[in-house]
């Protein structure tokens, strides 16, 4: 196929001559076209705005004169410029887009929010692509365009880290804007305790005077009176006075049962987003996003292989994890075809222990008792091996978080989502994510130095 500047002079050229010259110096003069492989075609564009119009207005045109010149039924994915300047052309050819990660540093912190979590080391592919477009819009222009926005879609599929990337995003152009990021565990919890210690005016203060409300897995207020008619009032109260309100869900509003109808109309009276399982290539970017985490590059061929072999985006991690164990345990490189033998074989190791044998083992290999994992103390070297225990449950066994809070002493779903979401934003630090690794190669007989 002829060089890629060349072609995309060839797609541009045509496509001036069905737009007016006005679209086409706006919207089309500043684009390129930053890879073709495969059938997909990533196109970059100067901002967010410009592609939130292309993906709208002349995603068919684009996607036709594509089609012609590579006569190939191609797939389009727009990335803003700044996230092409970033991409390591030597490291990575394709439609995976990934941030140095030197850029996260410069965030500031906002309480219960990761640091790590950005657009600029979102990875982004078409099922997931008119949300991370949609959050990086109303991070700009906070309370003025999509309010409230709602994210749906399924667990694992970076509802949380975009949300908390609007934090970050806001945070970073003002910290003197008031952000409150909240679970709806914790925004129940918070109602709860206002009506017991009968001081709901301070309840009141702290969530109506901010200018961004986020919170997370909105779902489960479904059926609580009280909280939904707080709720109902201070989203009132919010888009009175412009501020913006960001809410997920693991379905849209009107599929939320025990919705009271008139929080589910304001749900639904802004933007609902829905993002989709991951598909081939957003699952080979987030490899490549976490191997660095754990300071452990892997190529893209390996990336891919693994993507290949993974199709749950929760799975992910323990795919990975498993790979670095094993090359770390034989101090190898990881190849593709180190991989090809390990998903080749029944993950004995984990597969046939039982949950119970896996608690007992990690509780082993910090000289303590599964009775107190399971207890009600919270001192802060408990609940660390308690949260690794969630976190390798899941990642691991593949557990539901039900069945991981039945195991540890009937603790709530949403308690191991916390202890779970806990341990991933603490592997960002390599030591950390070392001791992680001889968790788990302990787990699997490895003695991993």
């Amino acid at each position: 196929m002829e060089e890629q500047s060349t072609l995309w002079k060839k797609i541009l050229g045509e496509i001036e001559t069905e737009v007016s010259k006005g679209q086409f110096l706006t919207l089309f003069k500043r684009t390129s076209l930053i890879s073709f492989e495969g059938n997909v075609a990533t196109i970059a564009a100067p901002s967010t705005m410009i592609i939130d119009l292309l993906q709208k207005r002349f995603y068919d045109v684009i996607k036709k004169t594509v089609d012609k010149h590579t006569d190939t039924d191609t797939k389009i994915i727009f990335i803003p410029r700044a996230m092409d300047m970033s991409l390591d052309k030597k490291e990575i050819s394709g439609p995976l887009f990934v941030q140095e990660e030197k850029l996260v540093a410069t965030i500031g912190h906002l309480p219960r929010v990761r640091k790590d979590f950005t657009f600029q080391n979102f990875a982004v592919s078409s099922s997931n692509q008119l949300a991370f477009v949609s959050a990086t819009t109303v991070a700009k222009r906070i309370g003025e365009t999509y309010n409230p926005l709602f994210i749906y879609g399924p667990v694992g599929v970076g509802k949380t880290h975009l949300m908390q990337a609007i934090a970050n995003e806001v945070y970073l152009e003002d910290p003197n804007k008031k952000i409150s990021y909240i679970t709806s565990e914790e925004f129940t919890n918070e109602v709860v305790e206002a009506i017991l210690s009968n001081d709901t005016a301070r309840m009141k203060k702290r969530f109506r005077n901010v200018e961004l409300l986020i919170i997370d897995d909105i779902q489960f207020i479904a059926g609580k009176e009280r909280v939904q008619e707080e709720l109902f009032h201070t989203f009132n109260a919010l888009v009175d006075k412009g501020a913006q309100i960001v809410l997920s869900s693991d379905r849209p509003p009107s599929e939320i049962k025990n919705l009271e109808k008139r929080l589910s109309s304001r749900f639904a009276g802004g933007l609902a987003v829905d993002i989709s399982a991951a598909d081939f290539e957003l699952r080979t970017a987030i490899l490549l996003i976490k191997a660095k985490k754990y300071n452990h590059p892997i190529s893209i061929d390996v990336a891919k292989k693994i993507a290949e072999k993974t199709q749950d985006a929760r799975s992910l991690e323990g795919a990975l994890l498993k790979i670095i164990t094993i090359a770390q345990a034989g101090d190898n490189e990881i190849t593709t075809d180190m991989i090809e033998e390990a998903f080749g074989e029944k993950d004995e190791e984990f597969i046939n222990q039982h949950p119970d044998d896996i608690l007992r083992n990690i509780c082993a290999f910090y000289k303590t008792k599964p009775t107190l994992i399971k207890s009600s103390k919270r001192n802060a070297s408990l609940v660390r091996i308690r949260q690794i225990s969630m976190y390798l449950l899941k990642r691991d066994l593949g557990l539901t978080f039900v069945d991981i809070g039945n195991m540890l002493g009937g603790r709530d779903h949403t308690t191991i989502i916390h202890g779970v979401d806990k341990i991933e934003a603490m592997l960002s630090n390599s030591s950390f994510a070392s001791e992680v690794l001889k968790v788990r190669g302990y787990l699997g007989g490895k003695n991993v130095e």
